[in-house]
């Protein structure tokens, strides 16, 4: 293994999936890595997938709010209403799988970060509620390519000092290269945590601490 000071935080979003979230968790539990899952509400909701979610937190996995339904871009509203259904309605379905911590994952439509991730409602609400916004620096876009996100995935581990990846552990096939993934990534000595990088959290417990004004729309 060649030393190195770079770090991988893993992160998957939209699941779970009782297709391959438990054969996830089963390939964290082999390399003893820990993970965070961000899932909308209306599958929170679900009792088959929230037994997946509830083994996924007894294992140190943290679980995280993708919104209600994952089809409103909060930076495309300000109605107040659509806000609070949108990311309070989604940590109600969480439930206390989401103590202590408020960790939120706003919808990004792909990836893209910019105004399209919140407006000031949106803002206002995750200030009120004490919420911590996470994004991300690495979105291989698994669903479109199952086999070669890795690849890319692996390039942006070597080029950054801390990536905090987005994949999706829903039914494409594309978990199916986890494993070799993940092995590759300790072989090259980068380190797993599950921590995020401070630049993937621009609000902490409500309040911005990094610029915003890139990722808030002026939606009316």
């Amino acid at each position: 293994m060649r030393p190195s000071s770079k770090r991988l935080t893993l992160s998957f979003d939209n699941g779970p999936s009782a297709e391959v979230t438990p054969n996830v968790l089963e390939v964290l539990r082999e390399r003893e890595l820990r993970a965070s899952f961000f899932v909308r509400g209306i599958d929170a909701a679900d009792p088959v997938k929230r037994a997946i979610l509830d083994r996924a937190s007894e294992a140190g996995h943290r679980i995280g709010n993708h919104t209600q339904t994952h089809t409103i871009q909060l930076g495309s509203t300000n109605d107040p209403q659509i806000v609070a259904d949108e990311i309070g309605l989604a940590q109600e379905a969480l439930g206390d799988l989401s103590e202590p911590e408020r960790w939120f994952r706003p919808y990004g439509g792909g990836g893209i970060i910019g105004p399209n991730l919140l407006s000031q409602a949106a803002v206002d609400f995750i200030a009120a509620g004490h919420y911590s916004v996470v994004l991300w620096n690495s979105v291989p876009r698994d669903w479109l390519d199952p086999q070669g996100w890795p690849e890319i995935a692996l390039a942006h581990a070597r080029e950054q000092d801390w990536t905090l990846l987005v994949i999706h552990d829903t039914p494409t096939g594309a978990m199916l290269a986890l494993p070799k993934f993940l092995d590759d990534v300790i072989a090259e000595g980068i380190e797993i945590v599950q921590d995020f990088p401070p630049d993937c959290v621009p609000i902490l417990r409500g309040k911005p601490v990094l610029p915003i004004d890139h990722i808030v729309s002026e939606a009316r």
